[in-house]
């Protein structure tokens, strides 16, 4: 079968999403999204029974595929012979990332990412930012890597859990959040303060840069503080997802989230999307 040769079940229509692999599609069972189709390869689907006799049960279709197709459809051969058809994420707004924090009792933690290009990179941190509690992240509309089922795959299904809030100006955003008590911290190689110098404790942004260019003009402006990561090799830098990665953590070990919420994960339902099965 070609992918011009989809059957209808395997179309992807507006309003619909594609969560790609394994393990992202069973944490969108975990997180209840609402399950439109699965979609399986032949070849797998032995390998994939569980995610199937799960969807049966829940009485969400099984549709069979072949893999170019399924390739055609996700945009990426990292598939593993199952994707997962989803009613459209429903999208955070800055201020539900502030209610959430305040929901909680703790002190605000957005991760912002500003105009990275990269899927595997922003799957990257969307993992990381999930594992370290963050109550949510932004990013543009424009000039950033779109949520792509690569970007889901590489977030290990993290994005099933995260508030995500795109929003059309980040400058202005990140200007606004300040004036509402955050301190917006952005990275630079060479900040006086290394990263671990730095007090990253209280209401916070930590804002990444893109992996060409670092922070644009526009949001260092929007900065309170720079920090450094100290480099002792050969290297001079690390990547956006991996730099990123340490920020989070180091943050979240100063205000102690990593102490207080080892072994208890918590999933807050997408505001607008607080359905209790995963099915239609």
């Amino acid at each position: 079968m070609t992918p011009d040769a989809l059957p209808p079940e395997a179309t992807i229509v507006e309003g619909e999403e594609v969560i790609a692999g394994r393990h992202p599609v069973e944490e969108a069972f975990v997180a209840g999204r609402q399950a439109l189709r699965l979609l399986v390869t032949p070849g797998r689907r032995d390998a994939l029974e569980r995610l199937v006799l799960h969807a049966t049960t829940l009485r969400i279709p099984v549709v069979e595929i072949e893999g170019g197709s399924l390739t055609a459809i996700t945009g990426f051969d990292g598939h593993q012979g199952v994707a997962l058809v989803v009613a459209a994420r429903p999208q955070a707004a800055v201020t539900d990332l502030l209610a959430r924090a305040i929901e909680r009792g703790e002190p605000a933690f957005v991760l912002a990412l500003d105009s990275l290009e990269d899927p595997q990179n922003v799957g990257t941190l969307l993992r990381s930012a999930e594992a370290a509690a963050v109550h949510g992240v932004i990013f543009p509309t424009r000039r950033q890597a779109p949520l792509s089922p690569a970007a889901i795959k590489a977030s290990a299904g993290a994005t099933e859990h995260l508030w995500l809030a795109p929003v059309d100006d980040l400058p202005g955003t990140l200007a606004d959040l300040h004036l509402r008590g955050l301190r917006v911290v952005g990275t630079d190689a060479k900040a006086s303060l290394t990263y671990r110098e730095a007090d990253l404790r209280g209401p916070l942004v930590l804002v990444i840069g893109s992996e060409g260019r670092g922070l644009a003009p526009a949001i260092r402006r929007r900065c309170d503080l720079l920090v450094r990561i100290p480099m002792r090799g050969r290297i001079a830098s690390l990547n956006a997802a991996v730099a990123g990665s340490v920020l989070l953590f180091e943050s979240a070990a100063q205000r102690g989230f990593a102490a207080a919420a080892d072994g208890e994960a918590t999933t807050d339902p997408l505001p607008g999307d607080e359905t209790e099965t995963g099915h239609a």
